[in-house]
């Protein structure tokens, strides 16, 4: 369910009866385009949550709570100069629209009182939380939008602030029969889609549960219904919708969170519910992995990109030195021509293009045609084809230790590109993000205070049918640690010949079974996790070793087995 207008409606009924009259202690701005603020009221503390993330905006009391960078963003200095110790009055949502506003009353510098805003807009992409002022003069926002970016309607700081603009449909706290009759008798096609064309604050989720609430069916047409009995029965669904209170979150067959509302939601069938005591409850579980996910996403941008650029130059490299070494084959070919040449100078005059000798290493004793540069004497072109030969040889020299080094640095680019794919919290990001700064392959990061608070990540932990315990490392940094705290004599495995998680097998003796088990999650935490059957190898941990010198995450194994593993299914997508 977006945000929409029945749940900003929704939500800021049950903001007002909670924070109305609190004190604003704290202000923290966890990312770019998010706020949460500690308030105090009724002798308890309330977080309160507002996101303009293009995915999850939102605003709702959370459990959830985050720390801030080491340098504030502008926008949370202002906030903390101007309203902390600042009372809230107010929480309200504007013409029934998307926004939501929360009034905070306080004393300015000079001891008088005054009122600011913080003015949530939850419209996808164009999400933003805006502070202003008693004079409705915006003092800063998550996101500026100059003119450039918008000829509508600009964001900035010192300008009066606008709301957005209008769409001309009723709003959905004004709807009654009489109303919907003018809308419903002129209108075509499917009711929900009416309902969202002429009602402002309608998801197209809400108006389908209102269409099947009031008909049976959330793909009823208006053509097909009596058009005066629906007015009363769609005004009666939006009533109804928002009167019964049951804050839940739908649930598909794998038990993954694709929904939610403040009513029952009638018209999902195949879905399972998770109730929750209160609409914020509901959105804090709906929205903490889909949060999650989105944020991580959005930081592994910029690393995916460097890694990728990285391995494509690499690969270009590859070509070159390989290419390079193909091109060394002719080094015998320089050797014996400068010897033939050598010993035949009475045989070349200067100017001559070609000269023929006897090939002394051929078993027949053929002639060989000596190709020379007309601008040089005898001596001097079997001078050039020693200087040929000895080019040719560096070449192949530094040509095969070059390939090994460009092929060693394109197998960890490729590694860190499928640990990046399993990151699922901010800690391995971070972890990885870190190795990738002490190599030089990114800047030194300046918001360092947030990732120096982060816990330690740790690898992923799964029970085997026996109940043995299988744990898998989901970046080079727990890879190292757990292949390095792991017992002599437990097993050990890794996908074979290809980027992926090192596994450990906690115990000895594990049963065959048990074995496959975990050749399964090796294989699905590997860069071949889209394939059918995946070469797993398995050694006990004390057949491992790190060569010294060597980059996060390499080891070098012996005594392997190798079997065909079926990817089990990942928990973290």
């Amino acid at each position: 369910m977006p945000f929409d207008g029945l749940t900003v409606g929704l939500i800021a009924d049950e903001l007002r009866r909670t924070l109305v009259g609190g004190r604003i202690d704290r202000i923290v701005q966890p990312e770019r385009d998010e706020l949460l603020l500690t308030v105090r009221c009724a002798g308890q503390n309330h977080l309160l949550l507002m996101s303009a993330g293009a995915d999850c905006a939102r605003a709702h009391l959370t459990e959830i709570k985050k720390t801030g960078p080491l340098e504030p963003p502008a926008l949370c200095m202002l906030m903390r100069k101007h309203i902390t110790g600042g009372r809230i009055s107010d929480v309200r949502q504007v013409n029934c629209d998307r926004i939501l506003e929360i009034l905070i009353e306080h004393h300015d510098e000079l001891g008088d009182p005054a009122t600011k805003r913080i003015i949530c807009e939850f419209m996808g992409k164009h999400s933003n939380l805006i502070f202003v002022d008693g004079n409705g003069r915006i003092i800063d926002s998550a996101r500026r939008v100059s003119e450039a970016m918008s000829s509508v309607r600009e964001v900035l700081p010192g300008l009066r602030y606008e709301d957005p603009p209008a769409h001309g449909t009723l709003p959905y706290s004004e709807v009654t029969e009489e109303t919907l009759r003018p809308i419903l008798t002129t209108w075509g096609g499917k009711l929900s889609r009416c309902l969202t064309g002429s009602i402002s604050g309608l998801s197209g989720q809400a108006a389908e549960e209102i269409a099947y609430r009031a008909t049976g069916n959330a793909e009823a047409h208006l053509e097909e219904l009596d058009r005066t009995a629906l007015c009363t029965s769609v005004a009666k669904a939006l009533r109804d919708m928002l009167t019964a209170h049951t804050p839940s979150v739908a649930l598909n067959a794998e038990g993954v969170p694709v929904d939610f509302a403040d009513w029952a939601m009638n018209s999902r069938r195949g879905l399972s519910f998770e109730s929750y005591p209160t609409l914020s409850q509901c959105c804090d579980a709906f929205f903490r992995d889909r949060d999650a996910k989105a944020r991580i996403k959005q930081k592994s941008t910029t690393l995916h990109r460097m890694l990728k650029t990285n391995l494509e130059r690499n690969e270009r490299k590859l070509a070159l030195q390989q290419e390079a070494l193909l091109g060394a084959e002719r080094m015998e070919e320089y050797r014996v021509k400068g010897e033939l040449l050598t010993a035949n100078l009475h045989l070349a005059d200067k100017g001559m293009k070609v000269v023929e000798v006897t090939n002394w290493y051929d078993p027949n004793q053929a002639m060989l045609a000596i190709e020379l540069d007309v601008k040089l004497s005898p001596a001097q072109n079997a001078q050039r084809y020693f200087k040929l030969y000895q080019k040719a040889r560096n070449a192949r020299t530094l040509a095969a230790d070059q390939i090994v080094q460009t092929s060693s640095e394109i197998d960890y680019l490729r590694g860190q590109l499928d640990n990046l794919s399993k990151c699922t919290e901010e800690a391995e990001l971070a972890e990885l993000r870190d190795e990738l700064e002490k190599l030089g392959y990114v800047k030194a990061n300046r918001n360092r205070r947030q990732m120096k608070q982060l816990p330690p990540s740790k690898p992923l932990k799964f029970i085997a049918s026996d109940g043995t315990v299988i744990l898998v490392g989901k970046n080079t940094l727990q890879n190292d640690k757990l292949t390095a705290t792991a017992q002599p004599n437990e097993v050990w495995l890794h996908v074979k010949d290809m980027p992926g998680s090192h596994v450990i097998i906690v115990g000895e003796n594990p049963t065959d079974a048990t074995i496959l088990e975990a050749a399964r999650y090796a294989a699905a935490y590997s860069s071949g996790a889209t394939s059918k059957k995946v070469p797993v190898d398995y050694t006990l941990r004390k057949y491992v070793r790190k060569p010294s010198g060597a980059k996060p995450g390499f080891v070098i194994y012996t005594h392997q087995h190798t079997l065909l593993a079926e990817p089990a299914p990942r928990s973290d997508v």
